[in-house]
């Protein structure tokens, strides 16, 4: 699992299970029924994405080292350090605040993520990118609406939304650092060089918050790791729940 495509079908994939996790805890206690069903959706979008690469992952892998993988190993059978999402992903899902602001930060990042992937020279992530982006576009569109409604809302909405950005802020960094299989990946025309979407993505960022008239947090140290497999400890109590039926009763099938 050294092959740099693989890792960066596993990276793509793993920041989508591992939202979609965080955010599937809201199912049954969102704040109204309407946003309760489209939290929900937004997960069985992100699982969706996350499948469709861990199908190719796995394909990649049985084709080049002859083990045999599937999309249920690769999420089911990896441990901690395996995994290569951002530590965005995995932070505690917090309140509403926190839980539209992070899905903001990574929407506004996974779209233009999935615009330049749909360029990759690989034919069937760029099929996955385009389906994806669709899905993507949405998120994005419902988490900015969000945040500009809390943050420009009551008094007690603006003071919980200021501490979601002091909370999260410090782990957007991440998301442009170039992990060496993405670098390979860039090489190779199959992937995006993240580090260069970080100024657009600023400039969105930045007109949203100024429209829910907040700011971002000046001099603050990012966090990095996750990319690497060096995670929090939150991860690991995410995986214990998702991992449990298959790890007690290896083989089960759905």
């Amino acid at each position: 699992m050294n092959n740099y495509k693989t890792d960066y079908l596993l990276g793509l994939a793993d920041n989508a299970l591992i939202l979609a996790q965080r955010n599937s805890e809201w199912c049954g206690h969102g704040p109204v029924l309407e946003q309760d069903i489209a939290i929900t959706n937004i997960s069985l979008d992100l699982i969706g994405q996350a499948r469709n690469f861990y199908q190719y992952a796995a394909e990649t892998i049985n084709a080049s080292s002859g083990q045999i993988a599937t999309e249920d190993t690769l999420a089911y059978l990896r441990d901690v350090t395996e995994f290569r999402n951002s530590l965005l992903v995995e932070m505690p899902k917090g309140d509403w605040a926190v839980t539209v602001l992070r899905q903001f930060l990574f929407s506004n990042f996974q779209t233009m993520l999935l615009q330049q992937l749909q360029k990759s020279n690989d034919a069937q992530i760029a099929a996955i990118a385009a389906k994806s982006l669709k899905e993507a576009t949405y998120h994005l569109r419902w988490s900015s609406e969000w945040v500009i409604r809390l943050g420009d809302g009551t008094e007690e909405s603006h003071i919980r939304m200021n501490a979601a950005i002091e909370d999260l802020w410090p782990y957007t960094g991440e998301l442009f650092l170039m992990g060496s299989y993405e670098t390979a990946a860039v090489e190779a025309g199959v992937g995006v060089d993240v580090s260069k979407l970080q100024n657009e993505w600023l400039d969105k960022t930045t007109s949203v918050l100024a429209e829910a008239t907040l700011k971002i947090p000046e001099k603050v140290f990012m966090q990095s790791g996750g990319k690497t497999g060096r995670h929090t400890e939150h991860l690991g109590y995410i995986l214990a729940e998702l991992q449990f039926m298959q790890r007690a009763y290896p083989n089960s099938e759905w």
